[in-house]
């Protein structure tokens, strides 16, 4: 027994000793295959370097028989002040590899943060060194605006507008209407924002779907939307308004500019909006900021609430968030958004916008959804979710019911 106790010691003096010395020399295991990641990591600096350079030589020499020239050559005239990849996974199976990356990037002069965007490579060892053979989307996420095509760009006095496949007139046109929007949206809103915003126009509908990375078909007949990170104060980095040119192109002159400035309201209010608030609110304030200003009535911006109403079915309650679902009922959807523009319209009016834009800012402040705007009407308005929503359907009446 004393033998064996012995022995046993023994065995387990050598085998600490064999680990460490592997640790030190970097024998086979899972040492190895970190060493490879770090190699991989090595060679992903590189290829960033070489984007933020625009040395296409030092990109390609990243990759294998030209991989990537294509998405290289799209980017010339991207104005990037940060690109970067991180290695957040990394599997290996004899010479070739898949790694799960995190592309971060920034516009210059436009993104406060970096935006994310998960990409799926793979990779060859050859002669001692790692290449890229592909690099990709990662599963069920969007890709790049430079992934359709050569991105074209224009600059306005407060936007950015990046295109694919989109003539330099019409890209102009967009700038215009965001530089009239960010003023209009800053005198609505006032506080502290970035007050520029980023426009991104793909080639078709198609192209839209997969900048946002779900089908296209739920974004069908919608003109615009704005993309971006939710959270606190100052926690905005990277909203983007997606264009479909497809919608867009059928809208009057009028009504470019409403949708671009209801675009842009979301951009300046992001940083106040959070998963409190209800989409009434959100959606029916840009919208709000959209008409502000116009003179356009009640009947001539809402007229399918307005058909609702005169043939007796005024709604009961304010829009839920279901009822704002893009890809289905239309007739739903346009009420939805009427209905909760009808309720911000009516704050403005019957408190003020100031007490508006108090009553947004105090509903995004909330730590949860529940109780959020019952607090807030309370706090700010001072009236009871049930008195709010009377006020509301007598105005309603009021405005389109007769």
């Amino acid at each position: 027994m004393a033998g064996r106790r012995r022995g046993s010691r023994m065995v387990v003096l050598w085998c600490a000793l064999f680990a460490l010395v592997c640790g030190l020399a970097g024998c086979g295991g899972p040492v190895a295959r970190d060493t490879a990641a770090a190699e991989v990591q090595r060679l992903l600096d590189r290829r960033a370097d070489a984007v933020l350079d625009r040395d296409e030589t030092a990109y390609l020499a990243t990759g294998q028989d030209g991989v990537g020239r294509a998405e290289f050559e799209n980017l010339e005239d991207v104005p990037l002040s940060s690109w970067e990849y991180r290695l957040t996974r990394f599997d290996r199976s004899g010479s070739r590899a898949t790694a799960a990356v995190d592309l971060r990037y920034r516009l210059d002069g436009y993104d406060r943060g970096a935006v994310d965007a998960a990409r799926t490579l793979r990779l060859e060892h050859r002669d001692g060194r790692w290449y890229v053979t592909s690099d990709r989307p990662a599963k069920d996420t969007a890709e790049q605006l430079w992934e359709q095509g050569p991105v074209r760009v224009v600059r306005g006095a407060h936007s950015l507008v990046l295109g694919v496949a989109q003539d330099e007139k019409v890209l102009r046109r967009y700038a215009g209407l965001a530089d009239r929007a960010v003023p209009a949206v800053q005198d609505a809103w006032g506080g502290a924002w970035a007050g520029r915003v980023v426009v991104l126009v793909p080639r078709s509908l198609d192209g839209m779907g997969e900048l946002l990375g779900a089908p296209a078909s739920g974004y069908r007949g919608i003109a615009a939307v704005t993309t971006g990170e939710v959270g606190g104060a100052g926690k905005a980095p990277a909203d983007r308004i997606v264009i479909n040119p497809e919608a867009f192109g059928v809208l009057s002159a009028f009504g470019r500019q409403v949708v671009l400035t209801h675009e842009t309201t979301h951009v300046a209010t992001r940083a106040h909006t959070s998963a409190a608030t209800p989409l009434w609110l959100s959606e029916g304030y840009a919208d709000w900021v959209g008409y502000r200003g116009t003179g356009r009535t009640a009947e001539q911006a809402a007229p399918e609430l307005a058909r609702a109403v005169r043939a007796g079915r005024l709604p009961g309650a304010l829009p839920d968030d279901e009822d704002f679902r893009f890809g289905g009922d239309a007739q739903r959807l346009a009420e939805a958004y009427e209905g909760g523009w009808l309720a911000c319209r009516m704050i403005a009016r019957d408190w003020g916008e100031e007490k508006l834009n108090a009553f947004y800012r105090a509903v995004g402040a909330h730590k949860e959804r529940r109780g959020a705007v019952e607090d807030a009407l309370r706090d700010v308005l001072e009236i009871t979710p049930a008195g709010f929503t009377a006020r509301w359907r007598d105005y309603l009446r009021a405005e389109v019911g007769a």
